[in-house]
């Protein structure tokens, strides 16, 4: 599945969540979505704890 599908199936999830039940019921939906897409990118060993607990060094920029 191409990545603007998955960004059209999740854009209308959160329409529908906020248009049926408010804008709470939008943040849950979008918060759940954000923890999913961590949990698949760890999943998929694109991504490691560490490197969320990991302090940088001075010199070290992210790209």
């Amino acid at each position: 599945m191409s990545m603007a599908v998955v960004g059209l199936i999740a854009g209308m999830a959160l329409g529908f969540a906020g248009y049926f039940g408010g804008f709470g019921a939008f943040l849950l939906v979008a918060a759940l979505g954000a923890v999913g897409f961590v949990v698949g990118r760890l999943l998929e060993g694109d991504l490691e704890l560490g490197d969320f607990f990991r302090p940088r060094e001075r010199g070290e920029r992210r790209r």
